[in-house]
């Protein structure tokens, strides 16, 4: 079978990451490039070895050779691209979130669901090895009756009044910042684990720098800010925030998000309670899982194919010892889509194959943003959906 040529549109961060991650996909090319000009677009392209350069994401979508799309453009061209993804009938995988507003969200789920093509969402963090591992460990009963979750996403990029990104400007990124950017990472991967949803909220959020310093040239996500050059900016959206959380199960949980926590670069961590053990894992130690015991010795098992369950064992590709983590965690992702769409194009069930986020999940996670923004401004419990 010919390999899945593939389109990237953008050439950030996000889409730098991709097409690393997906150069270790052996059946999969990444074919072609758009940015907003065809000089950007075509520097990209020259840089990585890009075949196709496009000035613009209309005239890759027009390409008959493009089979699949990553969406890796800022979050306000989400809805519009992801759109018009669909309807020109492509495969998409579309960065988080999946659009700015929970309506927008609504109705790329439903168009996906009519359309016939593999769709899904880049929450990352549900496909490292030991996440896979903690998720049977619960599904085998190994921690008994969930009853606590707890945990969180810290980073500190966003410590000091003078650092800027486009993410703080709520007509590119939305009315939620840290708990949209990596709050909306944390609820998707414990509910995977868990295999429940959240269902109810109390949110407390706030701004720690209402006031920041933007430079005066544009400045990448998570680059330093070494401009001398500033206009003062009028900060809405949060910096910070924690969040109690009621799963369907009856589980509680509470979890912290914060862009302001110094030393903190991206810990994403969960710990979760049962009535006969716990478990934990934090990404910045992504090789080892943590159980922890009342009437015997704690244990932490590694990363080594040869210990883990046969669903863990599928997502590490080196022998213990061997380090993998955040580029090898966005490569399974890749892995369990780019099946999927094998599959479909063979003509069979792709769905139950499907490990990644789907549209309606990735729509019901702005259902969630939405009520934790609410609850904030209310100072009550949500729930999902109100």
């Amino acid at each position: 079978m010919a390999k899945v040529k593939v389109g990237i549109i953008g050439t950030g961060f996000s889409a730098q990451s991709h097409l690393e991650a997906l150069n270790r996909v052996p059946f999969v090319e990444v074919y072609a490039v758009a940015s907003r000009s065809q000089d950007k677009a075509q520097a990209f392209a020259d840089k990585f070895g890009v075949t196709k350069a496009y000035g613009s994401y209309e005239e890759l979508l027009q390409d008959p050779a493009v089979d699949a799309v990553h969406n890796c453009t800022p979050n306000y061209l989400h809805h519009p691209i992801n759109i018009a993804v669909l309807k020109a009938g492509k495969h998409l995988l579309s960065e988080k979130p999946l659009a700015m507003s929970s309506e927008e969200s609504k109705e790329l789920a439903a168009l996906a669901a009519k359309n016939d093509v593999v769709s899904g969402v880049c929450f990352n963090y549900r496909h490292y090895p030991m996440v896979q591992e903690a998720r049977q460990a619960i599904r085998e009963g190994k921690i008994g009756k969930v009853h606590l979750v707890t945990g969180g996403y810290l980073q500190d990029w966003l410590l000091f009044p003078t650092d800027y990104s486009w993410r703080l400007e709520p007509d590119k990124n939305g009315d939620s910042r840290a708990i949209a950017d990596i709050g909306s990472h944390w609820c998707d991967t414990v509910q995977h684990v868990l295999g429940q949803n959240i269902v109810e909220v109390f949110a407390d959020l706030k701004t720690v720098h209402p006031v920041r310093q933007k430079p005066t040239t544009a400045v990448q996500s998570f680059a330093s800010n070494v401009t001398a050059e500033f206009e003062e900016m009028e900060i809405a959206t949060e910096d910070a925030g924690t969040v109690l959380v009621h799963f369907e199960n009856g589980a509680h949980g509470v979890f912290t998000v914060s862009q302001v926590n110094a030393g903190r670069k991206n810990h994403l961590h969960f710990e979760i309670a049962g009535n006969q053990a716990s478990l934990a894992w934090e990404q910045e130690n992504p090789n080892k899982l943590w159980f922890g015991h009342r009437d015997r010795a704690n244990q932490e098992l590694m990363r080594d194919p040869g210990l883990l369950s046969e669903q863990a064992r599928g997502l590490a590709h080196y022998p213990g010892g061997h380090e993998e983590g955040w580029p090898d965690g966005l490569k399974n992702l890749f892995l369990n889509f780019y099946e999927a769409v094998r599959l479909r194009q063979k003509g069979e069930d792709w769905q139950s194959h499907r490990t990644f986020s789907s549209f309606a999940e990735g729509h019901r996670i702005m259902q969630l943003i939405d009520a934790i923004l609410e609850s904030h401004r209310t100072k009550r419990w949500v729930s999902i959906g109100d």
